[in-house]
């Protein structure tokens, strides 16, 4: 009850900014919606973090990490003097660093900037991911060994038989990611609505998560204990859905609470425990076909933070290197691009991106401009297949004055930007963007991506 009141506290008394995650206020500087100011934001970040997750709240440390290792790239930027381009490169790098530090895994960290953060590749920003994701793993391994965050066995590949099993796998975690990111706005809205101080709320829910940790101790915190223990093959079958429906209520309801705290862990709790209880019950069905629940559990956790993140290569990348199990990457492959399409065809966006949304619905952009020393900025981008701006000519895109696209590339070929030019998918885009055209960061993302 202390530390949930007290991390609230914090985060509303003095940086309103290190709520949650932290990567949906991160997207939004990255769309020139929001400022980033490290000087608040990583203390309280860390102090916060560390009373609700340590506290036994049901959240992940990857978010605090990534949020704050954002932060330490914008303070770098301003020691020195660094330009808007590099400012945003340093950033990207730093969120890289967080989840590289957060879980042993530099490679994750290096794809997550690549495919979540900064939606796309370009030179400064993955050299800069690259050697302080790899940096923040080494003093990482230095402090805390050189093993893979879980210490499971070794599973080998699957035989092929049983492959069939991982397209119903991915289909499950994909339904279960739109039933977690629509419970987790639900939850959301309705605690926002709760007429007492959110102070309340925080003692009530860490003290019932308390009381439930007194008995159960592995169900709550971050989880690491009951992934192990799935992973190992202690968890009966009769107790998967009890423990998977308990994390879920848990997760949502700290999650709310508004205390710095990730939801990657909980998600690859989620994860485990679908594809152990799939795993099981198959071997019950089939028991020729020498299925192993514990590797489908390795494979769910990826799928299922693959069907809420739709970031299939950070979900694959990040379990491996977590887990060491390089033998699951076929099924891996095959479950979370199953998973992406089953969340996919419900319409409903990446939980960051919902998150987001309704932050800038909450508070609108114009009530926290960017810093005002960022100056214009640079932008490369590349035209999705099937994104809005595909196949549209320049001049009826809508982007606001003080944004200029300036040269497209396709393939060897280089030329500038005209109105009448017509956006195909794979041309790599030049943007050039004035402060006071901050919304067409936002609307290159979103109509590019």
């Amino acid at each position: 009850m202390l530390t949930a009141a007290t991390a609230v506290f914090l985060v509303r008394r003095f940086a309103p900014e290190a709520v949650g995650s932290g990567i949906p206020h991160l997207k939004a500087v990255f769309y020139r919606l929001r400022g980033l100011h490290p000087a608040r934001l990583v203390p309280v970040k860390f102090v916060g973090g560390v009373l609700a997750i340590g506290g036994g709240l049901v959240l992940g440390r990857e978010g605090p990490t990534v949020q704050m290792g954002g932060a330490l790239g914008a303070a770098l930027a301003g020691l020195f003097g660094s330009n808007a381009r590099e400012r945003l490169a340093l950033i990207a790098a730093g969120c890289g660093a967080g989840l590289a530090a957060a879980f042993n895994a530099p490679l994750a960290g290096v794809v997550f900037v690549l495919e979540e953060v900064q939606r796309g590749f370009t030179p400064n920003v993955f050299g800069a991911a690259l050697i302080v994701s790899v940096t923040a793993d080494v003093v990482s391994r230095l402090a805390s060994g050189q093993q893979p965050v879980y210490d499971i066995p070794f599973y080998a590949a699957p035989p092929l038989g049983t492959l069939f099993l991982y397209p119903v796998l991915g289909v499950l975690a994909g339904l279960l990611s739109v039933a977690f990111t629509r419970g987790l706005l639900l939850t959301l809205d309705g605690a926002a609505r709760l007429p007492w101080s959110p102070l309340v709320t925080a003692a009530v829910v860490g003290g019932l998560i308390g009381a439930v940790g007194l008995f159960l101790p592995n169900t709550i915190s971050a989880g690491h204990g009951l992934i192990e223990q799935t992973l190992a093959g202690h968890t009966a079958l009769g107790a998967i859905l009890p423990l998977l429906l308990l994390r879920y209520v848990l997760t949502l309801g700290s999650y709310a609470l508004g205390t710095p705290g990730g939801v990657f862990a909980p998600l690859l709790v989620l994860g485990a425990q679908l594809g152990s209880g799939l795993g099981d019950l198959s071997q019950f069905a089939f028991p020729g076909l020498g299925i192993n629940p514990e590797a489908l559990a390795v494979v769910g956790m990826a799928a299922l933070f693959t069907g809420v993140v739709r970031a299939p290569l950070t979900g694959l990348v990040l379990v491996v290197e977590m887990t060491g199990n390089y033998g699951q990457m076929l099924p891996l492959m095959v479950a979370c691009f199953t998973a992406l399409a089953v969340a996919e065809a419900f319409k409903l966006p990446p939980v960051y991106e919902a998150l987001l949304a309704r932050e800038l619905r909450r508070t609108p952009p114009d009530a926290a401009a960017p810093d005002a020393d960022e100056g214009a900025l640079l932008l490369t981008l590349t035209v999705q297949p099937e994104s809005a701006f595909e196949g549209r000519a320049v001049r009826s895109l809508g982007l606001p004055p003080g944004c200029i696209l300036v040269t497209l590339k396709r393939a060897l070929s280089e030329q500038v930007v005209t109105a009448d030019t017509v956006l195909e998918a794979g041309y790599e885009l030049t943007a050039l963007v004035a402060p006071s055209a901050k919304d067409a960061v936002r609307l290159l993302h979103e109509g590019l991506g």
